[in-house]
C-alpha cells in the first residue's frame, strides 16, 4: 500500500517541497530509505520504529521503502521523523488517514513518540502556504513561530499518537494564530536610550545621519569615550519593523536556530556584536552546509564590531561583498546558497594600541610604527564602504556631573522616520533603493545634484582630505541624507560642508 504526505527542505533561508512517498509490500521485513537522506535522516527509521511502538501500536512487519522526493536535493535533519512515522502507519493501514496529502508535517520524534522541535520552521510553512497545503502539523514548541503565517492552518502536536488521531478525524485540534500587527507594535521599545548619553553631541548627531540614510558609520576614541555605549542605544532610533521586514528577519534567525522558542517573531531591529575572535565563517555564513553569519542575522538592523582592528584582516576583508550588494553569495559542494544581508555598520576602535594616542590627558606609550602598523590593519576599500568617520574626544567625569541628560530616543527617531519617509517616496519604483545609502552612480546624478556654491566647497574639501571616487560618492549620499533631516529638497553647500566634516579622518588620519 501506499502513502504520501509533505515536508520542507532548507536551502538557505527558503524552503523546497519534499514528498515522502511510503510503501509498504510483503516480503522480507526491511526499511529502505532513499532520496538523498544525511546521516540524521538515515537514522529515522531507528527513532521512528520506536516511537510506533511506544505510541500503542504494534510493530511493522513489512518490507518498507521511504522515498523522499526530489531526490536531487539533500535532505537533512531529523525533521522528517514524524511525516515518515505517519505515512507509514497508514500505508500499513494501522490508521486511515484519508486527507494526508493535503497537510504536511514537521517535526523530530523521541522514542517515547513525544514531538521535538525543529529549527527552520518558519521557511518550510511559508513554502507549504505556497503550494496550496490545507494545514501543517508542527511540534508544540514550534507552534507559535509556525503561526504567524497567514493562509495555512497550523496544528500543534505533542505526539505521534496526537497526530495521527487528528488525521483520522478522531481528535480535534484548533489552529493556532498569532497577530503579526500586535507582536510588531509590541516591541518597538527599547530599554537603552540617548537620554543616557551627556555630552558627545556631535557624535550623537553623526550617529542620527548615519541611522536616517542607512549610512556605515566608524567611531575613533580613546578607551572611556562612549562608543559602546552610543552604538548599543542605535537600535532605539531607528524606524521600527514593518511586518514584512519582521517577517523576513525572523526567517533568517529561525534557519539559523536563533529563535530557540523563547519568541515567535523578531520584533526589534537585531544588534550583533561579535568578538573579534569570530572566523571569516561565522561573519559572512556558510560551512558544509550553509547556515547564516553574523552579516545576515544583522539583516535590516546593526552589525557592531568593537576593537575593529583587532579582527582578522581577512575575515574584515570579506565584509565587502555584503557592503556593496546587500546579500551574501556562498557556494559549496552541498549546496548554493544565497543569504540577505543589508546592514547598517557600526564599527569602533581606538587610536593606537595603548588608545590614548588623540587623548591630551593620557600619555601614549606606542612609537609612530606601531600606530601606523595598528591602523593599517583596516583597508582603504574597506574604509570606503564607510560613509560616515569621526573621532570622539573624552568626556571628563566633572563635566558629566555638570551636563543635563541627552535628547531622548523617541525625539530622534521621530526625525529619522521623517527623513527616512522622504527617501521612501523618493526611491518608489527602484528596485533595490531603500534609503539614501543604497543609492547607485545614477542616482547620485540624479536626486545629488549641486549648485555652483555646492560644487566650489566640494572641489576645495576634495582636494584637502585627497578623498577617492567611492568617497566622494559617499560624500554626495551623507550630503543628501543631512538635506532630508532638514526637510530640504536641494543638496547646499552647508549641507556638503557637514558632510565633510564626517569624513575627519580621511586620508591623512589613515596615512
Amino acid at each position: 500500500m501506499l502513502a504520501k504526505c509533505y515536508s520542507g527542505a532548507l536551502c538557505g533561508v527558503n524552503a523546497r517541497t519534499v514528498e515522502i512517498e511510503v510503501c509498504a509490500a510483503s516480503g522480507s521485513i526491511q526499511f529502505t530509505l532513499v532520496g538523498l537522506p544525511d546521516q540524521a535522516v538515515k537514522e529515522a527509521k531507528d527513532r521512528v520504529a520506536a516511537a510506533i511502538g511506544n505510541s500503542g501500536y504494534r510493530k511493522i512487519e513489512s518490507n518498507v521503502t521511504v522515498n523522499l522526493a526530489p531526490a536531487d536535493v539533500r535532505k537533512e535533519g531529523p525533521i522528517y521523523d514524524l511525516p515518515i512515522a505517519v505515512a507509514l502507519l497508514a500505508a500499513t493501514a494501522k490508521v486511515e488517514c484519508p486527507d494526508l496529502a493535503d497537510y504536511a508535517l514537521v517535526g523530530e520524534l523521541a522514542l517515547s513518540g513525544e514531538v521535538r522541535r525543529t529549527q527552520g520552521i518558519l521557511p518550510i510553512v511559508l513554502e507549504m502556504r505556497r503550494i496550496g497545503k490545507k494545514g501543517i502539523l508542527v511540534p508544540m514548541d514550534n507552534a507559535a513561530e509556525a503561526a504567524i503565517v497567514d493562509g495555512i492552518d497550523v496544528y500543534p502536536v505533542h505526539t505521534l499518537r496526537e497526530a495521527t488521531d487528528f488525521l483520522a478525524g478522531k481528535l480535534p485540534l484548533e489552529p493556532v494564530k498569532e497577530d503579526l500587527g500586535l507582536l510588531v507594535a509590541a516591541g518597538r521599545d527599547s530599554c537603552d536610550d540617548f537620554s543616557d548619553v551627556k555630552g558627545q553631541d556631535f557624535a550623537k548627531r553623526a550617529i542620527e545621519v548615519a541611522v536616517a540614510g542607512g549610512h556605515n558609520l566608524l567611531m575613533v576614541g580613546s578607551p572611556g569615550a562612549g562608543k559602546t555605549m552610543l552604538a548599543r542605544r542605535i537600535p532605539s532610533i531607528l524606524p521600527p519593523f514593518t511586518v514584512e521586514e519582521a517577517l523576513e528577519v525572523t526567517r533568517i534567525h529561525s534557519v539559523a536556530g536563533e529563535l530557540k522558542g523563547e519568541r515567535s517573531l523578531v520584533v526589534q531591529r537585531p544588534f550583533r556584536a561579535p568578538h573579534h575572535t569570530v572566523s571569516d565563517i561565522g561573519l559572512l555564513g556558510g560551512g558544509a552546509h550553509p547556515q547564516p553569519g553574523e552579516v545576515s542575522l544583522a539583516h535590516r538592523g546593526v552589525l557592531f564590531l568593537d576593537e575593529f582592528p583587532e579582527f582578522k584582516r581577512s575575515v574584515l576583508e570579506v565584509l565587502r561583498q555584503p557592503l556593496e550588494d546587500g546579500h551574501v553569495s556562498i557556494a559549496r559542494a552541498a549546496a548554493a546558497c544565497d543569504f540577505p544581508s543589508r546592514f547598517m555598520l557600526v564599527a569602533a576602535m581606538n587610536p593606537c594600541p595603548c588608545g590614548y594616542a588623540d587623548d591630551p590627558k593620557h600619555l601614549c606609550r606606542c612609537s609612530q610604527r606601531q600606530i601606523a602598523a595598528y591602523r593599517s590593519k583596516i583597508s582603504g576599500p574597506l574604509l570606503d564602504r564607510i560613509d560616515i568617520q569621526i573621532g570622539l574626544p573624552p568626556v571628563a567625569c566633572h563635566e558629566l556631573m555638570d551636563l543635563p541628560p541627552g535628547e531622548p530616543s523617541k525625539v530622534i527617531r521621530a526625525r529619522v522616520i521623517a527623513a527616512r519617509e522622504r527617501q521612501h517616496a523618493r526611491f518608489a519604483g527602484i528596485p533595490g533603493t531603500y534609503c539614501n545609502a543604497d543609492m547607485r552612480s545614477r542616482d547620485l546624478a540624479r536626486f545629488c545634484r549641486l549648485d555652483a556654491a555646492a560644487q566650489d566647497k566640494m572641489r576645495f574639501i576634495l582636494q584637502a582630505l585627497d578623498l577617492s571616487a567611492r568617497a566622494y560618492d559617499r560624500v554626495l549620499k551623507v550630503a543628501r541624507t543631512i538635506a532630508d533631516l532638514a526637510g530640504s529638497d536641494e543638496v547646499t553647500d552647508d549641507h556638503v560642508a557637514e558632510a565633510c566634516t564626517y569624513r575627519e579622518l580621511d586620508r591623512n588620519y589613515w596615512n
